[in-house]
């Protein structure tokens, strides 16, 4: 069996082995949030797929660097503060520390560098410099703009001819550009806006630039994976290849380029306009972040995930279920090769799902050293990382009933049986169902546990 990585490469539109530029050293850039409002449940998705890919690397390769940005400056982030009517450094400093305890709540590990595009204006200023010395960008009225037609490559990404992409996008018009196709590298602020100094007048970067410059810090001017949601093909990474290969002058920029698909309600994209934002941070204190993270790994990241009620109640059964056979080992357990084997294919999380119910089936039967693997095989991809205690714990106090309420709820029914009011007993049961509480009769005698 083979223990290579694969990755599905969407500069390629194929499955390909993963081999690293530098064997010592794993470079990976993916593009995180824009902080003008709390992250939603499809943010969350990008969130938990590349922190799984970091575990597999960190698991193989003895070096691993994976740097995720945080944009806090952007058109976005200037008209919500408007809204809002707080500062942008009150509203980027809020947003991003509730991405932080979204990420911490969905137990993601902490990558290697999360640099914010305002540390980072001057590289941006060398790289927009850069691009107009070679002749791939040109300055009109205080902007910049990177010419796409220089760019032999340019829609090798997307897999689409230019025109295509003209036709099929919102492209900004504006009078200033020589081709409606052209991009913004740098453009004027508004007087109440953020803007730094240039050789093009006061200013702030577009918002392609930022990763550009911020990935060329961290990993140089060609790395091994870049990542980000399904919508950031065209025109984001699109234009940060083409601005990145013309400035850097090479030939790659990122070798493997992968990209999660949308979540959807009702098969509809979660999206503002749709009306169906869920935000993370509203489940924080119904549902743990280990449900929501099982939830998320349910589908592979290239297919749509729909997401519901059933999808998250499945989730709370399995994550109780395997509290069963939870041991408290400070030593994680070896996770063999062929275990991790669908995680190697492509990051099939559905798979590697199908082998922790196996592994928790042995453990059921099997000794303390069969539980020990189970829980770290499922530890590996951020769950069960509380021990049994905190999770009864949690589930206790976020219960929308009392212990003494069930009780007295399990009195009623068992004296609605001896009367043989048997609708009566069953929707009493029922209610204690739609409060999370399940009940069995055993042995002459009722026992309960929440779900």
């Amino acid at each position: 069996m083979s223990n290579d990585i694969f990755l599905t490469n969407n500069l390629t539109n194929k499955k390909e082995k993963f081999v690293p530029i530098d064997e010592q050293n794993i470079r990976m850039y993916v593009c995180g949030p824009t902080v003008y409002d709390d992250p939603h449940i499809g943010n969350a998705r990008p969130i938990v797929v590349f922190d799984i890919l970091y575990k597999i690397f960190k698991k193989k390769y003895s070096k691993v660097t994976y740097v995720r940005n945080i944009t806090d400056v952007d058109d976005k982030i200037i008209k919500s503060s408007k809204e809002n009517n707080i500062s942008i450094s009150e509203l980027t400093n809020k947003v991003t520390e509730s991405f932080g305890e979204d990420c911490n709540y969905l137990n993601c590990e902490t990558p290697t560098h999360q640099p914010k595009a305002t540390e980072n204006i001057d590289l941006m200023i060398e790289m927009v410099s850069e691009l107009i010395k070679k002749g791939f960008a040109y300055v009109n009225n205080n902007h910049v703009y990177f010419e796409v037609k220089k760019f032999n490559d340019y829609g090798q990404l997307s897999n689409k001819k230019l025109e295509d992409l003209i036709a099929g996008s919102r492209i900004e018009i504006s009078e200033n550009k020589k081709n409606s196709e052209d991009f913004v590298l740098w453009k004027p602020s508004a007087s109440d806006e953020p803007s730094w100094d240039s050789p093009w007048g006061k200013g702030r970067p577009g918002w392609h630039l930022e990763c550009s410059a911020m990935s060329k810090k961290f990993l140089g001017d060609e790395f091994d994976v870049h990542g980000g949601g399904i919508d950031l093909i065209f025109p984001h990474h699109e234009n940060e290849i083409a601005q990145s290969r013309c400035a850097n002058d090479t030939k790659v920029f990122a070798n493997f380029w992968l990209h999660n698909a949308f979540i959807t309600m009702s098969n509809e994209k979660m999206a503002k306009s749709q009306g169906n934002i869920l935000k993370i941070k509203d489940f924080r204190n119904k549902i743990s972040g280990q449900v929501l993270r099982l939830a998320l790994m349910s589908a592979h990241y290239k297919q749509p995930l729909d997401w519901n009620d059933k999808l998250l109640e499945d989730c709370q059964n399995t994550i109780n279920k395997w509290y069963n056979v939870y041991v408290d080992s400070k030593n994680n357990a070896d996770i063999s090769d062929e275990i991790l084997q669908p995680l190697y294919d492509d990051l099939n999380t559905p798979g590697y799902i199908a082998n922790l119910h196996k592994l928790y089936e042995k453990a059921l039967k099997g000794n303390d050293n069969d539980k020990a693997l189970f829980v770290s095989a499922c530890r590996f991809v951020g769950l069960l990382k509380q021990n049994k205690e905190k999770w009864l714990s949690f589930k206790m106090s976020r219960a929308s009933i009392s212990e003494e309420e069930i009780l007295k709820k399990i009195d009623e029914r068992n004296k609605s049986r001896e009367n043989k009011n048997y609708e009566e007993a069953d929707k009493i049961r029922n209610e204690l169902s739609d409060k999370g509480v399940l009940i069995e009769d055993k042995n002459g005698k009722t026992i309960w546990k929440f779900k």
